[in-house]
């Protein structure tokens, strides 16, 4: 009976020893302390904040005094900010190589009827003279609808019989054609250009004037706006009109020219033409990624040479409405 007994005793003697054994011995399985204030860093609550690292375009105009553009201008030359903060130019490009989209978007309500053969040879001698085979122009006629007479195209004789073909409607939906026009360029590659014939009034948009140039500003389109008929009293720069277009261009960095002849309308045409082919192409990475507003705004300044106007879009959004 003892035997029995005594190898009970060993083996416990034994379980034991190993067990005092495994506590002095270092464990690989066991995880190294933690400092404190890593665990407590970890365990803190993360705040989420807009990201956009993507490169941003900005197309820029430089233009003496008596309006002329000024070409020949190097990277050194210009100064770029965001929100006030130096940027590194990534890119630097003379824009006369990149292919251009123009939207041309032709008033045909009631109160430019007496205009519209005027407005269709002008914007078909434009096309003739802008048109590269890397190019590409589309057609838009708005009154109480916005329609696009075709599709964007480099094929002249297509364009030539698209503006012939525009009728004349009743109300006019100005808003609506900026928005169309926007969303059609929205995924266009090089430089995306609206070029807008209007007397300025809009009177029957679904969509208002913030919600018109939100989209042109996404899109990255230059809007130049050639007034027709001056309106003698405007609604407003922010609820539509004469003023709007005017904020318009310049919030996208192109320009407004008011014509009341042919000749002014043609004249219009050839200096948008001229600037289109001396604009320059300024690209940076954001330096700072993150960012609490909606909207960044972007400055550039030129320095040494004579430029007396410096324009391009004001600004972008970092976050992408539903379009």
């Amino acid at each position: 009976m003892r035997k029995p007994a005594t190898s009970l005793l060993l083996i416990g003697l034994l379980v034991l020893v190993g067990r005092l054994w495994s506590q002095q011995r270092p464990s690989s399985q066991n995880p190294a302390p933690q400092n404190p204030a890593h665990s407590d860093r970890q365990s803190e609550p993360t705040t989420t904040l807009k990201v956009d690292v993507n490169l941003v375009n900005v197309f820029v105009t430089v233009t003496d005094s008596s309006g002329a553009p000024i070409g020949g201008l190097t990277k050194d030359n210009f100064i770029l900010e965001e929100d006030d903060r130096p940027q590194k130019i990534a890119v630097f490009d003379k824009e006369s190589a990149l292919p251009l989209s123009i939207a041309l978007a032709i008033d045909t309500s009631l109160s430019t009827r007496h205009d519209l053969p005027l407005e269709q040879a002008s914007a078909k001698r434009f096309a003739h003279a802008i048109l590269r085979p890397v190019d590409a122009l589309a057609i838009y006629g708005f009154s109480e609808t916005v329609h696009e007479a075709t599709g964007f195209t480099p094929d002249l004789k297509r364009i030539d019989e698209s503006i012939d073909h525009i009728r004349v409607g009743a109300a006019t939906a100005l808003f609506d054609a900026i928005y169309v026009t926007s969303h059609q360029l929205q995924h266009r590659k090089g430089r995306k250009v609206i070029v807008l014939i209007t007397d300025g009034g809009d009177t029957i948009s679904k969509l208002d004037y913030k919600e018109a140039v939100r989209a042109a500003v996404e899109a990255e389109a230059i809007v130049y706006s050639i007034i027709i008929v001056p309106i003698e009293a405007s609604a407003g720069r922010e609820t539509g009109g004469e003023h709007a277009l005017i904020q318009l261009s310049e919030d996208t960095g192109g320009k407004y020219y008011y014509a009341t002849s042919t000749a002014q309308l043609d004249d219009a045409f050839h200096k948008i033409s001229d600037e289109l082919r001396t604009q320059y192409l300024l690209a940076y990475y954001p330096s700072q990624p993150t960012s609490f507003s909606d909207f960044r705004r972007i400055t550039v300044k030129v320095s040494g040479a004579p430029a007396d106007h410096v324009r391009h879009r004001s600004g972008y959004y970092t976050s992408k409405s539903d379009f």
